[in-house]
Formats: C-alpha cells, structure tokens, sequence
C-alpha cells in the first residue's frame, strides 16, 4: 500500500488536466508536480487517497529534453504559472495535447484541432492582476498564494504580468509601512486592505488601482496622494468594499476615489472602456489573434443576424459587426452592458444592439418576435454553458455555433451535449492566451448536421 513518504522510481506516461505527471506504482495512479511525459523521477508521496495519490520530485534520473531552469526565482513556491519548467514551443504541445485529451476522455470525440497559436513573447502580457496582502512575523506579505493553499508567497516583481505591477507591489509595501494600513488577516477576519488589484491598458499608457479593503482606510486621502505622485499613468484609483468573510476576491461596492471612472484599451482599431469588475481578456496582444479567428469562422458559415451570448463589454461583438448585418449581444452583468454601450458609441458601432438578460430566456424572447439567429457566438466563463442554455440552442436548430472557451473540460463535456443534439464538431483552434500556465483557449466551430 502507497503511504506518505514512500518514495518510488516511477515513469511519467502523460500529464493531466492541470498539468501534473501521471505515474502509475502497481496501477495506483500519482499525480507528480512539474513533470513531463516520459521523464523517470525519483518520487516521494505527499498524499494518499483511496483513489489516487500525489508525489513531489526528489530527483530526475531521465529528464525530458524539453525541461528547462524557470526564469522565476519563486516559481516552484508560488501557484501562478505551472509550465515555466518546460521550453516555450513545448508548452504549445501539451496545450494541444490537453485539448485533444479532454475532448477524447469527456466529450468521446475526435475533431480536428489544430496546433496553438503562441506568443512572440511569453512573457509580461496580463493586463490585470491581484495581490493578496498579509502579514506575518517577519512583516508585510505582498505576492501571490502558494499552490493550493492561502499561504502568501511575497514577490517583488511577475513575469507574466506587465511591469507596471511590480512598480505597484513596492509602492504600497512602503505605503502601508508609511501609513501604518492596517493588514486583513484572513483567519481572525480583522484588518482594513485584503488584496490589490491593477489593471494596465497596453494600447495606452493608463493605468488603474483598486485596493480590495473592509472599509475605506482611515489615510485614504494620503494614500491617494502617494500613489497619484508615484504614477503619472495612474487614472483611476478605487476601493472596493469587501467586509465579508469569504475567499471571493471583490465586494459589490466600487468607491471612486479619484480620476476616471475607466481606463481605455484597443483590440483591433476597436476602443474599449474598462470599469473595475469589467470582463476584458487579461491577454491584449492574444485576443486580437483569438478574435480573429472567430471572425474567421464566422466569414466561412456566414451569416446575417449573430447572437453573441454571455457577451461581457461587448469585445466580440464589435469585432464581429462588420461582418453580419445584426448582432444581438446578451450578457447579464448590469455594468458590463453598459460598458459595452459605451464603447460601440465611441466606435461609431450601430448594428450591435446589447441586451441586458439571462441568455436562455432572452433567445427564446427574440425567437418568438420571429428574429432567428444564423449563427451563434458563446463564450462562457470557465464553468461553461448552463446546460439549459445549450438545450435552447439545440431546439432552435441554429445552423451555427462559434464557442470561445477558456477551459478544455467544460468544453468537451458542451461539445458531447451539443454532438448528441444533432451538431458536428467541425474544427478546434487553441490559443494561447495564458503563457507558463496550463490554461488555453479554444475557439470551436459547431455545425448542425443535415
């Protein structure tokens, strides 16, 4: 019997979902962290379930040709990235390698997906990003959280995010040191400032700061002061009031502190204004290329009246409009449509109209003033379609789909639900929006078999 601590040459057939080598010890399964197909590892156990195991490395007695050294210092620490220890090119195979899995192993299919589309540059392309803050004996904690736990790993500076942030992470360190801010402590729920999140446009130089806080800190108006000196950039600064105790990241309360309401960013020659809680891409440079190949698809099946449903700030949907003569674009977060508004004003758009609804109700609405949508756009959150929603789609026989996904396994486990409700697979283009991570983007096309 597998226990903790035992240790184990073992050889690491494939890697899964979250990109953890999967080993086999007598047909238990252990999943191994930082590992990469066909590498042998001395392994030590960390965990033992019934059903499974997980093991760390203590030695690689034959290493993948592909591992490299990580460019960062705190990559194994800290639970960011997860594919740093791997060549960039090789990253891009098992992205695709994790796509064809999920769409084999949940969705039972085997359509033609094509190799992903990277970057010139993999690295310092997010355009948003949070820092938990803590504190502990030896003081004030700014950084990211460790694998799997709430342990904060301090950082000076992200490879992935862009380097305004890490000018950030040391201005409120001193800030805070300066002010005596008060630290929340997530295990007793006391404490003022709980996170600090930034997002930078990269078509502009504009940059917004909103501090995740339990109230509006007692020095607000110093704070303001200091940052606003640092940052020449800075054009919004906010607080969100989050008193909950809870692990979700923002409150419902954004409290204008100074400068714009928004920063502006450009996908395309299409402008857009971001508010706090705004869904935009966190990759700028990627989201043209992804967009672009939904237009592609879309060019390809055609079509004069779109649906663009879960539709956020309306990005997709400007981009698609001068393809189509309509597109009704649905989302039911109250300020992303109005930040879509907005934005289609400023870019003179006047054939998308944005509809404030939940999607399953809302096309069954349209529907029956007879407007029929030739195509379908979706692009949920990770969690995927509500299976409701795809059920409508399918009763509506819609000629079309376009699915944007951000995760490989809700997609396959849609693509089964919309392949057994008469629609073909046609073809999976990844890309890689989330470079040093395991995460991809898909862009796949249904078509309604005849």
């Amino acid at each position: 019997m597998v226990k903790v601590g035992d240790e184990f040459i073992v050889r690491i057939e494939t890697l899964n979902h979250q990109a953890q080598g999967i080993a086999r010890i007598d047909g238990y399964v252990v999943f191994v962290d930082y590992a990469l197909p066909d590498e042998l590892l001395k392994i030590r156990i960390i965990e033992a379930k019934k059903e499974y195991g997980r093991a760390e490395i203590v030695e690689i007695v034959e290493k993948n040709p592909h591992r490299k050294k990580p460019e960062c210092p705190v990559y194994y620490e800290c639970g960011g990235c997860h594919l740093m220890h791997a060549s960039y090119n090789y990253q891009l195979e098992i992205k695709k390698m994790l796509v064809e899995d999920a769409f084999k192993r949940i969705g039972k299919l085997s359509p033609k997906i094509n190799p992903v589309i990277g970057m010139e540059n993999p690295f310092r392309y997010r355009n948003k990003v949070q820092f938990p803050v803590g504190k502990d004996k030896n003081g004030i904690k700014i950084g990211f959280y460790k694998k799997m736990t709430h342990e904060i790993v301090p950082t000076s500076f992200c490879l992935i995010q862009h380097e305004d942030s890490d000018k950030v992470i040391e201005a409120m360190a001193r800030i805070i040191k300066k002010y005596e801010i008060e630290v929340y402590n997530e295990n007793l729920h006391t404490g003022v400032l709980r996170h600090i999140m930034v997002r930078r446009s990269f078509a502009f130089d504009e940059m917004m700061i909103l501090l995740v806080c339990t109230k509006v800190p007692d020095r607000i108006e110093d704070i303001k002061n200091e940052l606003v000196s640092t940052f020449p950039n800075l054009k919004s600064l906010y607080v969100n009031i989050n008193n909950k105790k809870t692990n979700v990241i923002l409150g419902e309360k954004d409290i204008l502190i100074w400068g714009s309401p928004n920063i502006k960013d450009k996908i395309g020659n299409l402008l857009f204004e971001i508010s706090p809680k705004s869904f935009f891409q966190v990759n700028t440079i990627q989201t043209e290329k992804l967009y672009n190949q939904v237009v592609k698809f879309l060019k390809e099946v055609g079509g004069k009246i779109i649906f663009d449903l879960y539709s956020g700030i309306g990005t997709i949907s400007m981009f698609v409009s001068p393809f189509c003569e309509k597109v009704y674009a649905i989302e039911i977060v109250k300020e992303a449509v109005e930040d879509a508004k907005k934005s289609s004003l400023k870019n003179g758009i006047t054939n998308v109209e944005f509809i404030l609804a939940d999607a399953e109700k809302e096309i069954q609405k349209l529907i029956k003033k007879g407007i029929v949508p030739d195509t379908v756009i979706l692009d949920p959150p990770r969690k995927g379609c509500e299976k409701e929603l795809l059920e409508s789609l399918i009763a509506t026989k819609v000629k079309n789909i376009i699915y944007v996904s951000c995760n490989p396994s809700t997609l396959a486990r849609d693509a089964k639900i919309m392949a057994d409700g008469g629609y073909e697979v046609i073809e999976v283009q990844p890309v890689d929006m989330f470079s040093q991570t395991y995460h991809v983007e898909n862009v796949t096309l249904f078509r309604k078999r005849e």
